[in-house]
């Protein structure tokens, strides 16, 4: 719904006091701040059409307002200024060893580097690297029980006992490794698993058991090679009242990093997105607390989007300082592992 010029101007003036010190804002305080020479009845007036639209809100504790997820929504989709950083400030902040360490590192310096600058948490969604084996082998170690030691391209090994439902033989399981290796080698257990299902009907049936069981347990042990989110300054959101204020918050938030499904979910919906983007708790049903707010940014290597990043804070932040902190630091991150 479109505000006119001094419903907008009053209810930026209230969130931007509100989100300063956390109290109530009354119509005396904003026909101070706000630059508007309005009386506070005239004030009270245009609060009262605010509230009743869903703006804001009245404490039953205060005379003062404050702001809804509806009003922060139109706060930082419309009436928001950003604040400018000097990125090459920041990025400089970030040398040495950003731009010159392993992916992970790199990745986890992200994390670090968006908790330092926000005082809240950091995440990072780590890039999707698809499960690609150069080759395999099956080792029987007992009746039904069988190892699996996959070689990726990197040279790294894993292993991953299998539990059949048919004792093979060591020249069957030699033949199973053979076709694997010679018709998959190089693909990802993915395009092995879609090609196994259409190729290989003429085997028997047991054997297309077994190669079905190890592409499945090959693509898990090489998926477990990396953290799926990195997340850095989670004790920060303990000195946040807004967030911690009672215990079935501090449930909810520790719950959030424990599981990481719903963050995954989040940043998942967020790479989708181009920018930065803005989920405010009681609007989106993807934040798990009201009185949360997270800031993401999709991330690339080589133009190519593979994560997100972001920054997770009380509802009450500094959208203006978070937001441009989120940009830089994906546009960074991106240059980084692009190198």
């Amino acid at each position: 719904m479109q505000l006119d010029i001094r419903a907008q101007t009053l209810l930026k003036a209230l969130v931007e006091r509100y989100i300063a010190d956390g109290q109530p804002v009354g119509s005396r305080a904003l026909s101070k701040i706000s630059g508007l020479e309005l009386s506070p009845a005239t004030i009270r007036n245009v609060m009262a059409d605010l509230e009743e639209l869903g703006f804001v809100a009245s404490p039953h504790t205060s005379a003062g307002r404050v702001p809804t997820p509806r009003g922060y929504r139109v706060f930082v989709d419309e009436l928001l200024t950003v604040q400018e950083i000097d990125e090459s400030a920041l990025s400089s902040r970030l040398q040495p060893g950003f731009l010159t360490q392993p992916p992970q590192r790199i990745i986890a310096n992200a994390a670090q580097i968006l908790s330092s600058l926000s005082q809240f948490a950091g995440v990072v969604m780590t890039p999707r690297t698809e499960s690609i084996f150069q080759q395999v082998e099956f080792l029987r170690l007992s009746e039904k029980r069988i190892l699996l030691v996959v070689v990726a391209p990197s040279g790294d090994v894993h292993n991953r006992l299998l539990l059949t439902d048919v004792d093979y033989t060591p020249s069957q399981l030699v033949q199973a490794a053979n076709y694997l290796n010679q018709n998959f080698s190089g693909l990802s257990f993915d395009e092995a698993r879609l090609r196994i299902n259409s190729e290989l009907r003429q085997l028997q049936s047991d054997m297309t058991s077994l190669m079905q069981a190890a592409v499945e347990a090959g693509s898990d042990a090489l998926a477990e090679q990396n953290e799926e989110v990195v997340i850095s300054g989670e004790r920060n959101l303990l000195n946040v009242q807004d967030l911690s204020s009672n215990m079935n918050s501090l449930r909810k938030l520790f719950d959030m990093f424990e599981q990481k499904s719903g963050l995954m979910q989040l940043l998942d919906v967020s790479s989708k997105a181009t920018g930065v983007q803005i989920f405010i708790g009681g609007e989106s049903q993807l934040v798990p607390m009201d009185e949360m707010s997270i800031v993401t940014a999709p991330y690339g290597v080589n133009g190519k989007i593979v994560g997100t990043l972001g920054v997770i804070g009380p509802t009450r932040m500094a959208y203006e300082r978070v937001i441009p902190i989120v940009d830089i630091t994906a546009k960074l991150l991106s240059n980084a592992l692009s190198q």
